[in-house]
């Protein structure tokens, strides 16, 4: 393996010295240079190691490699479980972005408290994402790199589809069973 060269050096040093993920270009203010070929390299160099370089949506980061993870977190951590609600909140969030809490309400068939956006906004996962050019321009809400990083996530791409789903047992057999009646042309 060749030694490193100085960008690839100063890429390094800015990524593990910084407080949070940072852009490409949030990176090239730092080195004066443009960091892609430095970031590549790092990525490889860090492959299978203790500690990897990974990019969450555009922002890129060190953390520690996933099947290592166990070995950081306090057994006196406490762990605050979503409510049901916060948890179909987050989804429709994440799947719809951006997204009213009108419309967050019509896709869930029930008002949602304030109380659950504030769980959301509080844990970083979300964000206000400006408002709706229409009669009372209403808040929208999106995902933030903050849940991109806590969920493992590269991008919004990479959450799981229906077929994801359906394989890990996450949805109701209600909601399969109503699948089925509305297929055309089935017959029992």
């Amino acid at each position: 393996m060749t030694p490193p060269d100085d960008l690839v050096r100063a890429v390094e040093a800015v990524l593990f010295a910084a407080e949070a993920p940072l852009t490409v270009d949030a990176i090239r203010a730092h080195v004066g240079a443009d960091p892609r070929p430095a970031l590549a390299r790092l990525q490889a160099d860090y492959a299978g190691r203790g500690v990897q370089l990974v990019r969450r949506g555009d922002r890129w980061l060190f953390q520690t490699a996933a099947d290592l993870a166990h070995l950081l977190r306090r057994t006196s951590e406490e762990r605050r479980s979503l409510s049901r609600a916060a948890v179909e909140t987050l989804a429709i969030i994440a799947y719809h972005e951006p997204v009213t809490r009108a419309e967050i309400e019509a896709i869930r068939g029930v008002q949602i408290s304030r109380g659950t956006l504030d769980v959301l906004l509080e844990a970083g996962w979300i964000r206000p994402a400006g408002r709706r050019e229409v009669p009372g321009r209403p808040l929208t809400y999106a995902t933030t790199p903050g849940f991109l990083t806590h969920f493992g996530l590269a991008s919004r791409r990479d959450l799981p589809g229906i077929d994801d789903l359906r394989a890990a047992g996450l949805l109701d057999p209600v909601d399969l069973s109503s699948e089925r009646l509305e297929k055309p042309g089935d017959s029992a």
